[in-house]
């Protein structure tokens, strides 16, 4: 069964992914793992010396609290939904939210991790700081990324971006068995541009290897990569957008985190970033 990492803040744009993590789980059979992180203050103790303990306790228990208040929320959301069957367990943990995120994945044995693309506790620089890149990169399994106004919807259309490398087929065939679980076809684009090294014979084996999946190669020439990837979402329906992570880089400098910023603001689409060795 996959486990699926979901990071909360309990924030209106974590619940709204919290019904994609739901959905996502009922579509490859899995189970969540919800994860609220949580950071304390940083007290010097030589102005504290009889409370900093009683502090410290005093705000964990808080967050404990409020951890212990939302959960209700969340087993509701899945009774409306008729998706409570899914097996819901919980980790509420202080520290670093990539670290804990990191932890987790490690701990739980996580398949995929889904969260929004924004909210409360630093949220924002998470997906659009200057860190992004490092971030996406330093987790090294699928990432669904929720846009605070993308309402789950049944998904029919994949976009998968590529460059015809050989290593790309492995994030294209787990992209397909997600689209086979939801009956959905799979629009693979890439943009040629006047630097590309990809030749016909490639693209060729690759539209034969793939022949009999419900799959369709579009091959664009274009230097404005960013651009004729929006037009790309939008004239072929895109329902999610796949992208790819290399160690090298994020997105291997084609993508970048002001391009996935305008996809969450312009198209309310989930991005599923699959990270490549």
């Amino acid at each position: 069964m996959k486990k699926i990492l979901f990071p909360t803040d309990f924030s209106t744009v974590a619940t709204n992914a919290f019904v994609h993590a739901l959905e996502f789980a009922k579509i490859v059979q899995g189970e969540l793992v919800l994860l609220h992180t949580f950071e304390l203050p940083i007290y010097d103790n030589q102005f504290f010396p009889e409370n900093y303990a009683v502090i410290y306790d005093s705000l964990e228990l808080s967050q404990f609290n409020k951890f212990k208040d939302e959960i209700p929320k969340l087993r509701t959301i899945a009774e409306e939904r008729h998706l409570d069957k899914i097996k819901i367990t919980h980790r509420l943990m202080d520290g670093d939210l990539l670290f804990n995120i990191k932890k987790s994945i490690k701990e739980d044995k996580i398949d995929f991790v889904i969260m929004g693309t924004s909210g409360a506790t630093g949220w924002d620089a998470f997906f659009v700081g200057t860190n992004t890149g490092a971030v996406i990169s330093g987790i090294e399994v699928p990432m669904l990324c929720v846009p605070a106004k993308a309402k789950f919807k049944k998904i029919e259309i994949i976009g998968f971006t590529t460059r015809f490398r050989t290593k790309d087929k492995k994030a294209l065939k787990m992209v397909l068995e997600i689209a086979e679980k939801t009956k959905a076809k799979v629009k693979c684009l890439y943009v040629k541009t006047n630097e590309s090294d990809v030749s016909k014979d490639t693209i060729a084996s690759w539209e034969e290897e793939f022949i009999k999946e419900p799959i369709e190669f579009f091959v664009v020439s274009s230097n404005e990569v960013k651009e004729t990837i929006l037009d790309f979402i939008m004239y072929k329906d895109i329902d999610v957008l796949t992208m790819l992570t290399y160690k090298r880089g994020f997105f291997e400098g084609i993508f970048n985190p002001s391009l996935t910023k305008k996809i969450a603001v312009n198209f309310d689409i989930p991005i599923l970033a699959i990270h490549i060795d």
